[in-house]
């Protein structure tokens, strides 16, 4: 069943088939006095007038998407003096928020390190959080329970009593928002899932820096982030060799595998590696028969991210095929699944997002040894026997 589980959060996760969405009224001509530098993310922007209000845009917050979202952060101490249109936004938001409820794990590293983990009240899942600040106010009371996964109990959720939701959607808003809404509890998607560059996936903290008034402080966390992460990129790009690389694992008869414009195919384009599917299109993932998989990557020296398994004797056991694999025969096969957290959770969903230069930086560790000595790997971990 875990393995079952953490499956179908890959695909979730690199699924981002898109439809350019169709786009919303433009905001008022105040709205671009001072732009909020986005250099990655392509699913939200942001603007602040000469009044202080920030106008926010999500333009791509699940596959698909038919619309952006606006939204109108306003300083609490301005509330009263300034005057919007309410039918121009989906929420006007009173900022700094001093207490949300957050829908993703993926959101949580960045309370963490914008130190604004008091304002979390309430989350969907409390055990698949794995952060020891959250853990302790979790323990405290302090974090109410409030369903499972995004399904929201609205009665929980006007209980811990938000000030904002933040919420996401795979396929479209989940109909428990609208209770929430309902209740006059605004909702705000958050869409980081959706972005493709690793980068572009950290540059969200922007996102939470401008809710809980705190930019200047999430700016600086992802330029230290970035730099990391480009640092990074260069060393491996030093390297003598680029090994070719092959990914995912069966499920039943199919073989799931990150498509060639996937988050986790441009983590090994600039671990300088040779992904097998990198020429194949979409961001999704591939499925693929064992056959097709075994033609093309039956020589592969590395295999990363074999779905959840820990252990080789585990996946010789599910399917004595993987043992016809040279990176299995030679023992070169690298996972995530061994680093969870105190709940269970995957701290490679949890924090990778968060933090690319430790997902890059494991990779080079893995496939160019030597080029990052006395480096310890946070996420990915050689298989065990």
């Amino acid at each position: 069943m875990a393995r079952t589980s953490a499956l179908l959060i890959l695909i979730l996760l690199t699924t981002a088939c898109r439809e350019r969405p169709e786009k919303a009224a433009p905001l008022p001509e105040a709205a671009v006095d001072n732009p909020v530098e986005i250099d990655y993310a392509k699913g939200f922007a942001a603007h602040t007038d000469a009044s202080g209000v920030t106008y926010l845009t999500v333009s791509d917050p699940w596959p698909e998407a038919s619309r952006e979202y606006k939204y109108a952060l306003v300083p609490r101490g301005k509330l009263a003096a300034i005057t919007l249109p309410a039918d121009t936004f989906d929420a006007i938001i009173p900022v700094p928020v001093e207490r949300l409820v957050l829908t993703s794990t993926t959101h949580v590293p960045s309370l963490v390190a914008l130190r604004a983990t008091e304002s979390l009240v309430g989350f969907p899942g409390l055990d698949y959080i794995s952060s020891p600040e959250v853990r302790q106010r979790i323990d405290a009371g302090a974090v109410r329970e409030l369903g499972a996964n995004e399904q929201l109990n609205t009665e929980l959720v006007l209980e811990a009593a938000p000030e904002v939701v933040v919420g996401f959607g795979i396929s479209d808003a989940p109909g428990s928002y609208r209770g929430v809404r309902e209740a006059g509890i605004p909702v705000i998607y958050n869409g980081d899932w959706m972005e493709t560059n690793p980068l572009g996936k950290a540059e969200w903290i922007k996102f939470f820096g401008l809710l809980l008034g705190s930019l200047p402080e999430a700016q600086q966390y992802f330029e230290e982030v970035e730099a990391a992460y480009q640092e990074a990129r260069e060393l491996a790009a030093k390297a003598s060799t680029r090994p070719t690389v092959l990914s995912g694992a069966l499920y039943r008869d199919v073989w799931y595998l990150p498509g060639g414009e996937s988050w986790a195919a441009a983590f090994l384009e600039d671990a300088h590696a040779e992904y097998l599917y990198a020429d194949t299109p979409g961001s999704g993932s591939l499925s693929l028969s064992l056959e097709a998989v075994l033609e093309k990557g039956v020589d592969a020296e590395f295999w990363i991210s074999p779905s959840q398994y820990t252990s080789y004797s585990e996946m010789a056991s599910d399917n004595p095929h993987y043992e016809q694999f040279r990176a299995f025969r030679e023992r070169r096969i690298f996972g995530y699944a061994s680093n969870r957290g105190s709940g269970g959770g995957l701290l490679y969903f949890e924090i990778g997002p968060n933090r690319p230069d430790w997902v890059l930086k494991d990779l080079i560790h893995h496939l160019h040894p030597g080029l990052l000595p006395g480096y310890e790997p946070v996420f990915f971990k050689p298989l065990a026997p």
